[in-house]
């Protein structure tokens, strides 16, 4: 099986009666979406429930799941100490999530947990639910600090966990929208509040979740919203499937937004045993054109709107019989989004690399692909902050700058994997440099 329905909903404290004592009213259709919402889901009886929760265990550069067998708490911070729930945890799943995730070179796991109780953005859509339905369990997990593309992409592994262990499961991303409506809300009135609003509600309506990666990174913070990158996860667990939305509520009278929607699972619009996912896709339908033709391959109508409306760094590989036969990418993105940078570097990998002459077209049909999407590159100050398998590195000095993938055959140091990106920035032994780490999500 799969995953059954996505719901957004929020988790304001005040929604409960013993928390609101009264104010509560004030947001009554929402408490009324809310109920309908999970009256939804226990009709699907799900074995367990996916919690995207940014108020758990946040890490910048790790999506965090809540491990062991069970975990509970209450809203005590909130002067209602006597609402306390406990669920129980599904580890299987958490653990095909965690191998799935490190698989696609996604960071993900179950460690470094700082505080096992369950947060207000988990409780109160337990909370809600427990009233219809109550046999389940719960796989808690944690945005993190990565980019759009990546939240996207580790939907895409939690939705893949689920289709592996055979599971009927029901995803529900935790989290308000602006809050900055109103002067008189706790967090004053930004103008990019109501505008943000009004694009989430539009892309709930509509049900295009993958437009959710779209969204300004300036236009989000300034609205000060917690739910976008739940959401972002729901929207790549949701990417294969055909959804039907229904935006069921929306209402800000306390100054902050909240929404309730659903997106019923129908039917897959993408069969389990595709073999290439579209990134491979493109950069292989963009060098065998190029090669034929000699002319630059168009965007593929058909493009999901995560390459079309995102942007990021990308490395095209070409492999003919187990070696390498091209590489060519660029550390931030040059183009208008990354389906532009996969065609310009597939093309750069095909014929440009200065290691090999081009690719000629009876090489095509032994040519293995593989895209690897960078993750924004972070300083650091030692090498024991390098991981081999899961950073790669970037060497610079000045405007010199030397770049070396992860996860690459041979290299099995840190100190190698240095010494390499050095030599490629042109830095003599001795010369002090800059290091830099990133990440990347790796499409074969």
């Amino acid at each position: 099986m799969s995953i059954l329905t996505g719901i957004a909903v929020p988790h304001p404290p005040i929604i409960l009666h013993e928390v609101g004592r009264g104010e509560e009213k004030k947001i009554q259709s929402t408490i009324d979406a809310y109920d309908k919402a999970m009256k939804l889901v226990a009709s699907l009886e799900p074995e367990t429930v996916i919690l995207l929760s940014p108020h758990s265990n946040v890490f910048h550069d790790y999506f965090h799941i809540s491990p062991g067998f069970s975990a509970k708490g209450n809203l005590s911070m909130f002067g209602a100490s006597h609402v306390e729930i406990e669920v129980e945890y599904d580890q299987n799943l958490a653990n095909k999530i965690c191998e799935l995730a490190t698989v696609e070179s996604i960071p993900a796991g179950t460690f470094g947990e700082k505080d096992p109780m369950l947060d207000h953005g988990s409780l109160i859509p337990l909370y809600f639910l427990k009233k219809h339905y109550t046999d389940f369990k719960v796989v808690r997990i944690s945005p993190s600090g990565l980019s759009s593309v990546v939240h996207h992409s580790f939907g895409k592994c939690i939705n893949s966990a689920v289709e592996s262990l055979d599971k009927n499961v029901v995803i529900i991303a935790s989290g308000d929208l602006s809050h900055k409506l109103k002067t008189t809300g706790p967090y004053g009135y930004a103008e990019e509040g109501p505008i943000f609003d009004e694009k989430i509600i539009n892309i709930f309506q509509s049900g295009k979740l993958n437009e959710l990666l779209k969204l300004d990174d300036i236009l989000c913070n300034n609205a000060a919203e917690c739910g976008l990158k739940p959401f972002q996860i729901m929207a790549g667990s949701l990417s294969e499937s055909k959804i039907i939305p229904s935006m069921l509520s929306y209402e800000g009278p306390f100054g902050v937004g909240y929404a309730v929607a659903t997106f019923e699972v129908m039917s897959k619009s993408i069969p389990k045993h595709k073999e290439e996912d579209e990134y491979v896709k493109l950069a292989k339908k963009t060098i065998e054109h190029y090669i034929v033709t000699g002319k630059r391959t168009n965007i593929p109508d058909d493009v999901s709107s995560e390459l079309l409306y995102s942007k990021a760094g990308v490395f095209v590989s070409l492999k003919k019989h187990g070696e390498l036969r091209g590489c060519i990418g660029t550390i931030s993105p040059n183009e208008n989004c990354l389906a532009e940078e996969i065609i310009q570097n597939a093309i750069s990998a095909s014929s440009c690399d200065p290691r090999f002459s081009a690719v000629k077209e009876h090489e095509l049909e032994h040519l293995e692909y593989s895209v690897d999407v960078l993750g924004q590159a972070e300083p650091i100050d030692s090498f024991d902050k390098l991981d081999v398998n899961r950073y790669g590195v970037i060497v610079q000095k000045g405007h010199r700058r030397g770049l070396l993938l992860p996860n690459l055959e041979g290299i099995d140091t840190v100190e190698k994997q240095v010494d390499i990106a050095r030599q490629k920035a042109g830095v003599m032994k001795g010369e002090k440099y800059n290091l830099l780490r990133f990440e990347v999500v790796r499409h074969k």
